[in-house]
């Protein structure tokens, strides 16, 4: 279940992506300056930073943290 869930959520930091609704305008003016489009683009990097820490905090594979020589449990 946890592998769907983090599929669906890669799926749908993905189609947030193409944000083609911002495409043709750049009004409204977030913070009075800040183009929209550009806005989305920031609030979608912070998204998918955070889909990458949860990603890496849940999927990732714990084999890799070992060293060599190291004793595993």
């Amino acid at each position: 279940m946890k592998k769907v869930l983090l599929c669906l959520l890669i799926a749908g930091v993905y189609v947030l992506h193409q944000d083609f609704w911002n495409w043709r305008t750049a009004q409204p003016l977030v913070f009075g300056f800040l183009p929209i489009g550009l806005a989305y683009h920031a609030a979608y990097s912070i998204l998918a930073s955070a889909t990458m820490a949860i990603l890496v905090s849940t999927a990732w594979p714990k084999h890799l943290e070992t060293t060599e020589g190291a004793e595993t449990k």
